[in-house]
């Protein structure tokens, strides 16, 4: 990500073109407005270790049964953003553009969690639906700092007219649903396979 910036900001220096860079957090959901009109427009749903969200992997494991596998202490931060604000700040941004020789950078999220938080979102929102699922702490396989210092900037595109959709209870239960009814197409095997980073 850094080597893209700095190629970017490369170009506005040397050409003065205009760019916005969006820096992502963790996307979650799987419906958009679009994607309501009709099913055949859902995202992609990852639920992997590698390639899936810790939301995405939760919901799934609270489904099949599975513990949430939470990866050390569960005390990583990090900012997440519903899959409908991720299609609002391409959109703002798009309509808004950077000035003739501007980089922008904009970091892409709406809210900051836990990954302890998260599974107690999500354990709170199983049950709403008579879902019990536990939460089960294991050896984190990742090289990470599972403590530290993370305090974002990140209210740039709201200030541009995004308007967040965050992530309470009534998202988690309304994307459980979803993956229930699509339970028998979930491959077990992927869910953990305790991936070494």
């Amino acid at each position: 990500k850094i080597m893209d910036t700095d190629l970017l900001w490369y170009g506005v220096r040397t050409h003065e073109i205009r760019v916005t860079d969006l820096m992502q957090g963790p996307v979650y959901g799987i419906e958009t407005d679009e994607s309501l009109i009709d099913p055949r427009l859902r995202s992609i749903f990852n639920y992997d270790e590698i390639f899936g969200t810790v939301v995405n992997r939760f919901m799934t494991q609270a489904i099949v049964g599975h513990p949430l596998t939470v990866y050390g202490s569960g005390t990583q931060t990090r900012g997440y953003i519903n899959l409908k604000d991720t299609m609002q700040c391409i959109y703002v941004s798009a309509i808004n553009p950077a000035k003739k020789g501007e980089l922008r950078i904009f970091n892409q999220i709406t809210e900051t969690f836990t990954v302890n938080e998260i599974a107690n979102l999500v354990v709170l929102a199983a049950q709403e639906i008579n879902i019990n699922c536990e939460i089960k702490n294991i050896h984190n396989p990742r090289m990470e700092a599972e403590n530290h210092y993370y305090n974002p900037s990140y209210h740039e595109l709201s200030k541009l007219g995004v308007k967040a959709n965050l992530l309470t209870r009534e998202t988690l239960v309304s994307m459980l649903k979803i993956i229930k009814n699509y339970q028998m197409n979930i491959n077990t095997e992927i869910i953990f396979n305790d991936v070494k980073w």
